[in-house]
Order: C-alpha cells, then structure tokens, then sequence
C-alpha cells in the first residue's frame, strides 16, 4: 500500500552572500535619481522654486533699500526661506521613496536581490537629500549675491548652508524612514508633514504655552534716558541738545523663568541653524557710545536667522531683573553665546529619524511574518 507524502512546508532560503554596502547603495541612488529626473514634475518644482526664491529676493531688495547690514539681512533672509521651503519640499520627496514602490509592485522585486534593507533605506535617503540639496544650489545666484553686498564673513555663511544641508538631511531620513512604516503613501506624507511641523511649529507652541508654569513674581528695576521738564517746549518738543536725565523705575512683576524652558526649542529646525551660525559681533554697536550718539544712527539691523539666535540666547538668560540706561539706549547689544543648544537639538533631530529608519529596516525584513490587509506584495 503506497502512502501519499505530505507536502512538505518550504522554509525560506537564507543567503549570507550580500553586495559592498557602498555598491549597493550607490545602484539604488542611481536608480532613484534616473526615476526622478526622467519626471517632468522634478523640473517644474525647481523652476517654481527658483522664481518664488528670486521674487522674495528681489521683494527684499527694493524693500531693504541701502540699509545698514543690507548684505546680512538678505542672506539671513535667504537662508531662513531655503529652511522654510526645504521643509516643505524634502518631506514630498522622501515620504514615499519606499511605500511608492510597494503600491507600484516594484518593492519586492529589489527585496529578492542581494540588497539589505538597510542598504535600501541608505540608497533612497541619500537620493532623496541630493535632491533636496538640488533646491539649494538652486538658490545659490541669491545667496551670492547676498555675499556680494558685504555684511557676512566667509565662516557665518559656510556655516549657514552646511547647517541647512544637514536639515534636509535630518527631515529626509524622517521621510523615508516613515514612508518604510507606513504601508501607504498618503499616511506616509501627511505623517511625516506632522512630525516636520511638531518640530518647527509644536516646540514654539509648546513654548510659549510652558512660560505660565515657570512664572515668578520678581522685583524688576528698569532705567532709561528721557529728555528733563525744562527742555520741552510749549509744544512738547524736547530740546534735541539738551542732557539726558537717567530715569529708574522698580516694580514688582511677574516674570516667567525662560532659562528653564528653553530646551523646548532645541529641536526647532530654524532654532539649530541659526544657533550653530558664529555671528560677527563686532558689528553691534559699541555698548560705550554715549546715548545721545544713536540718535541718528546708523544702526546695526539683524537679519531673520541673527534674530533667532540672539532671541535664543535671550530665552537662555532669562529676565533681566536690573536695566540700565547704557543697556536701554541700545537697540540691539549681542548677547554672549553660553552653552549652544543646537547640539541638543541636532541630537535629538537625529535619534527621532534614526528610531524611524529603525523600524522600517524591520518592516523590510524578509521574510515578512506578518503583512497588513491589503498590502501589494508585487
């Protein structure tokens, strides 16, 4: 009596054979970026990148006019709108990179090859933040003009854009490591958007929100220069040669303790560039000037990002409980730089895309255990 064998369940075939990490990622960063510029959609996002850029730039220029630091504020300028602008376009170029290909079928096709999924992952990051870093060459005609003008040394703006490389770095490996987690492409960006505006948005909100439970009720003395009685006319007007009289008020207020919070910010994209960028602090106005001096100027304006910064390190003093009138005649004193929190931030950029890419490594894994409803295998 013949018996009929049982099928057998086949166990999967395992291969320790794998290509050089730098081989295999360089086959999917070129296979990625031949699919992105075979797109006629690639170009027509650089072109309106390019003119939005030049329109503000341009916008900039007639309403900056020959101000003091014209070359400064158009470069922080510049830099603050490629950030903005860079977190708004690296999120749709890597949140799909792998979740597109799912839906394609063409997913399984690179997972059967010799490829690790961590080779896969590192191929479509490093595609999708040459492509973000095309939007920043883009702009470079701006951000050379801007050096053009004068106000920036060579290190502050080396600096500022190898600061802004590494953003886009940041938010495209929080892409792609969500758009391997998510199954579909839509949760994919949607998520990775929120994830990108819990950072540059969320924190200020958290921050701001934070400042009624570090409340403190403080004696604050504020000095200034004000124009004496006598020296004012009948119609008001001060005598502009007359001698300052210093006036000093104190008050008991409730100030909130910002040294405590400041962490908050830490992770905020336009908070580590702008607290990573060495300023000249030379060009500030000179602390001894006599008061009546700044009267006609010129004065020392900063730019958006050197506004950031010095609000930061503003945030990292906390209140100025004694106001002087040398300190309240100035428009603008830099404060000195005490402990940087951009590498705080940057740390904490870093383990959020790290954990994600994690995660979508495992999601790669072959063979999958478990796969979700309605998942295209090929």
């Amino acid at each position: 009596m013949s018996t009929v064998a049982e099928p057998s369940t086949p166990n999967p075939v395992r291969t320790t054979a794998h290509l050089p990490f730098h081989t295999a990622v360089r086959t999917v960063f070129l296979l990625e970026m031949k699919q992105r510029l075979r797109g006629k959609a690639w170009y027509w996002m650089l072109g309106i990148w390019f003119v939005v850029i030049g329109f503000i730039f341009v916008l900039a220029t007639g309403v900056i006019g020959t101000t003091d630091n014209q070359g400064g504020i158009l470069f922080d300028l510049v830099v603050g709108f490629v950030l903005f602008f860079g977190l708004l376009v690296a999120p749709g170029l890597s949140a799909n990179a792998v979740n597109g290909d799912r839906a394609g079928g063409t997913l399984a096709i690179l997972q059967v090859t010799l490829l690790t999924p961590g080779q896969l992952l590192a191929g479509k990051w490093l595609a999708s933040w040459v492509g973000s870093l095309a939007f920043l060459l883009l702009s470079s005609p701006f951000i050379f003009w801007a050096l053009a003008l004068g106000g920036v040394d060579a290190r502050e703006a080396l600096v500022s854009l190898l600061m802004l490389a590494v953003e886009l770095a940041v938010v495209c490996a929080i892409g792609v490591g969500v758009s391997a987690v998510a199954y579909r492409p839509l949760f994919s960006i949607v998520s990775t958007y929120m994830l990108v505006a819990l950072l540059a948005i969320g924190t200020l909100i958290v921050y701001g929100l934070s400042t009624q439970l570090v409340m403190e009720e403080r004696t604050m003395t504020t000095s200034y220069y004000t124009y004496p009685d006598s020296s004012v006319d009948d119609m008001g007007v001060p005598d502009a040669n007359a001698e300052l009289d210093c006036v000093t008020q104190t008050n008991l207020s409730m100030v909130p303790r910002t040294e405590y919070i400041t962490w908050i910010l830490a992770a905020n994209p336009f908070v580590v560039v702008a607290d990573a960028v060495p300023y000249n602090l030379e060009d500030y106005p000179d602390p001894e000037v006599p008061p009546g001096a700044l009267t006609n100027g010129p004065y020392y304006t900063p730019g958006v990002m050197e506004t950031i910064s010095q609000g930061v390190r503003a945030s990292q003093a906390g209140p100025d409980d004694n106001q002087t009138c040398e300190e309240s005649a100035q428009l603008m004193q830099p404060l000195p730089q005490g402990t940087p929190i951009w590498p705080l931030g940057l740390v904490i950029q870093v383990l959020l895309a790290g954990a994600l890419l994690l995660l979508g490594r495992r999601k790669l894994t072959m063979p999958a255990k478990r796969l979700a409803q309605g998942t295209r295998i090929a």
